[in-house]
């Protein structure tokens, strides 16, 4: 890639970064996008697809093959400490933590290269969606009729990845990323003075037991070889210091690798809230509610994913999956594709996801763009 795209790009990443916008509100980062677009000579843009998103169609030659890439625009509820950075977040409160932006200006270089390279015939759709961050936003494009307006043999994505080498690309045999749920527990009791306990039915005991049993649901009912997690991460209740509360609730999220780690999990958390309940003489309430799906690639979308990258950058092939969650189980639920990461570079001080000192690695940049230029160009040749 000529080093003028190469400055191009991060300037743009770097006004995306101080111009951040949360889950459902990315319309001056679409207008941005669409600005761009149409500055490159794009002329099919979609705007407004499942909220703010954004599809922009490219056509080359007589081909009839179709691809789909993707990238993420939304930013998160995190004040920003990079002080010292002169393209640091103007919003307060809120930030690119994840490398969206980086993201968002990726898929706009694929753009200007697939646009200057006439080797390739067929459509390429650019798929710009928002909210990914726990909004639902790549559901919302799917019900807004995106395969359906938009058709797409395949798609492919991808995620910055601190901690992997700058630049290296790495493609995961099967499950990238974990599905996820958000669940809650209530337990409703009696109150009571808390000097006098045989007067209460205790919600609190029953939460704080239950807090320790749910431990139990990975480590005790899951094959020792499947990767799930429980975590409460939220305990709300009482009123008074010298009160037995009436209503404890513990909210947390739950995640896994495949779907029936996942229905164990669902099944467990429901089966340890009523034992629960049922010991200390209190009611219980649980809900689930499913969040991503597991990200797993295709193996043959897997495979031209593996090739692509090999084309323009070093590759990993050994890279376990992690356990956060990813929006783009929802596209892949659709059609094949695959999803990979690059790497940012060093995760320290800081430069890890969803830290207030994140920031996305320009350097990177050229490597992403030029993943996403050739994995679409090895999809429209039948790869």
């Amino acid at each position: 890639m000529e080093t003028i795209l190469a400055a191009t790009l991060a300037a743009w990443r770097r006004h995306l970064h101080a111009h951040p916008e949360l889950s459902l509100q990315e319309s001056g980062t679409a207008a941005f996008v669409v600005a761009r677009l149409r500055e490159m000579g794009v002329a099919e843009i979609a705007e407004g697809i499942g909220g703010h998103g954004v599809v922009a169609t490219l056509r080359r030659g007589g081909g009839n093959r179709s691809v789909g890439l993707r990238a993420d625009m939304d930013a998160l509820a995190i004040a920003e400490q990079n002080e010292s950075l002169p393209w640091r977040s103007t919003v307060p409160g809120v930030m690119h933590a994840c490398g969206h932006d980086g993201h968002t200006t990726a898929l706009l270089g694929a753009a200007q290269l697939l646009l200057d390279d006439q080797s390739w015939t067929g459509t390429v759709r650019l798929v710009f969606q928002p909210a990914e961050e726990g909004y639902g936003g790549a559901a919302q494009m799917v019900a807004d009729g995106l395969f359906r307006r938009f058709p797409m043999e395949r798609i492919f994505g991808w995620h910055n990845w601190p901690g992997l080498p700058a630049g290296t690309i790495a493609v995961h045999d099967s499950a990238v990323m974990a599905a996820g749920c958000r669940f809650e527990i209530a337990f409703e009791g009696h109150a009571a003075h808390a000097a006098l306990p045989h007067l209460s039915r205790d919600p609190m005991v029953a939460a704080g037991h239950c807090i320790v049993a749910l431990q139990s649901l990975v480590a005790r009912n899951l094959d020792p070889m499947a990767g799930g997690v429980v975590s409460v991460t939220m305990v709300e209740g009482g009123e008074a210091q010298n009160q037995i509360p009436r209503r404890v609730t513990l909210k947390g999220t739950a995640r896994w690798l495949d779907d029936a780690a996942g229905e164990a999990l669902r099944l467990g958390l429901h089966r340890v809230a009523q034992g629960i309940a049922a010991t200390f003489g209190v009611e219980a309430t649980a809900s689930w509610q499913q969040g991503v799906a597991v990200t797993a690639n295709e193996p043959a979308a897997r495979d031209l994913a593996a090739g692509a990258a090999a084309a323009v950058a070093p590759v990993r092939r050994d890279v376990p999956p992690a356990m956060t969650g990813e929006d783009f189980s929802w596209f892949l639920k659709e059609v094949p594709g695959a999803f990979v990461w690059i790497g940012n570079g060093p995760a320290e001080d800081g430069r890890e996801l969803h830290n207030s000192r994140y920031d996305f690695n320009d350097e990177i940049l050229p490597v992403a763009s030029g993943f996403l230029a050739e994995v679409a160009k090895r999809a429209l040749s039948g790869g």
